[in-house]
């Protein structure tokens, strides 16, 4: 009992170690959400708008507290009563070299604490944090669209290393029918029903499949490489995947991410325009300072005070505010325009994907058809094979035709899952 559970852990151990090793397109996603720089970016670009606001609010509502100081000095050399006397700060020479008295004062000497309150901004913190808002939205529906095109890129990878695995199992199955044939071939020669050089034919052939065998590994080698590097991945322990069946999206006739991005870059130039408009507003603040302030040599009788308000009005500025509105409604009517040009161009990919998706689905039936027939007549080879009834050159080329019927369905059969993929991506 003890052997069977150590048994039973051991299996879950290596499946889970096989499962690891063998992703599907879902592990591959996740990953390129994860890693992808573009999602970060956009989402530390809200954080940084959730900071910009609060600055903008500190600025519109906070009152901003500085302290200054000043000391000037204006020293003198009066000649006042035919004496030369080096004066710091002169109490009033009538006769002296150095700067003018009445514009130095002799000296300055500052140091108060101010402050400043802006007043009646309130309507400007809401143009503010409405553009925050309208930026933040545009960071989100922007990683969306991200997401979204990852999700085409990656999966379209995916069904790139796919299709080189599914024509490798073709390649594979191939080979083995004619190593079986190679085994009663032998046998053949040596009974003198078939001739040495029928067998080397086949052996020959039979190493151009190993050789196209090896191509079509390394070709899903470098498509796995690729695929990972898209996904930001490193990890050497991943060698294959997991089959995939992609199924089209139903038709979306509502929210659409792709014109919400539209809507949102229409709203933000809006925004913009409500902002320049700020600079029209009346602007009101209250200011008031305290502390020391004189000229000469300071005493405590100069502390004191001051308080006021200071106004400004944006009366005339040369007609800009006119010329930001003209600007404003040039690039609505610039992404009006590139608006309709993207709904075109998403109804006639729509249609052509359809149209292409009917074509391909014919075409595989038809191969699908040929493939039953070709097997059939594989079969009726193969005994007339045992029995010496024909050449090795027509058996060659049956091997040929199959395998070559095999990768055409795989190809047609991955590219119905990438006008799948396009599809989705389309209507979305």
């Amino acid at each position: 009992m003890k052997k069977r559970c150590i048994l039973y852990y051991l299996f879950i151990l290596i499946a889970g170690i096989i499962q690891a090793q063998q992703p599907d397109l879902n592990y591959f996603l996740d990953q390129a959400r994860t890693n992808s720089p573009l999602i970060q970016k956009n989402k530390d670009a809200n954080k940084v708008l959730i900071l910009d606001l609060k600055q903008t609010e500190a600025l519109l509502k906070s009152p901003e507290i500085n302290l200054e100081s000043n000391i000037l000095f204006a020293p003198i050399i009066s000649h006042d009563n035919n004496t030369n006397r080096f004066e710091l700060t002169s109490p009033g020479a009538t006769n002296y070299s150095g700067y003018d008295q009445a514009n130095t004062d002799g000296g300055q000497f500052q140091a108060f604490i101010s402050v400043r309150q802006p007043l009646l901004n309130g309507s400007s913190l809401k143009t503010y944090s409405a553009r925050s808002d309208i930026s933040r939205r545009k960071n989100e529906n922007a990683t969306t669209l991200t997401i979204h095109e990852l999700e085409q890129l990656v999966g379209y990878q995916y069904i790139l290393c796919l299709k080189s695995k599914v024509q490798i199992k073709n390649s594979e199955s191939v080979i083995k029918l004619l190593n079986d044939q190679l085994q009663l071939m032998q046998k053949l020669v040596e009974h003198a029903i078939y001739k040495q050089t029928d067998l080397m034919l086949l052996q020959i052939e039979y190493q151009n499949l190993e050789l196209q065998n090896k191509t079509l590994d390394d070709e899903f080698k470098s498509n796995l490489y690729d695929l990972k590097l898209l996904c930001g991945i490193n990890d050497p322990n991943i060698k294959d995947i997991q089959p995939v069946e992609l199924q089209m999206k139903a038709e979306t006739n509502g929210y659409s991410s792709f014109l919400n991005s539209f809507k949102l870059d229409s709203l933000n130039i809006v925004s913009e325009q409500s902002i320049t408009q700020l600079k029209y507003k009346p602007q009101l603040s209250l200011f008031a300072n305290a502390g020391l302030n004189a000229v000469y040599v300071p005493s405590f009788n100069r502390l004191g005070f001051s308080a006021g308000l200071t106004f400004s009005w944006n009366i005339y500025d040369g007609g800009q505010r006119r010329f930001e509105l003209e600007k404003s409604k040039v690039n609505l009517h610039t992404l009006q325009f590139e608006k309709d040009n993207f709904i075109t161009q998403q109804e006639i990919n729509k249609n052509k994907i359809l149209n292409q998706m009917k074509s391909l689905k014919e075409r595989i039936l038809i191969i699908e058809n040929q493939l039953i027939q070709y097997d059939k007549l594989y079969d009726a080879y193969q005994k007339e094979l045992s029995q010496g009834q024909i050449s090795i050159m027509d058996f060659k080329n049956l091997l040929k035709d199959i395998t070559a019927k095999n990768q055409e369905k795989t190809v047609l059969e991955m590219e119905k899952q990438v006008l799948i993929n396009s599809s989705n991506y389309w209507n979305y």
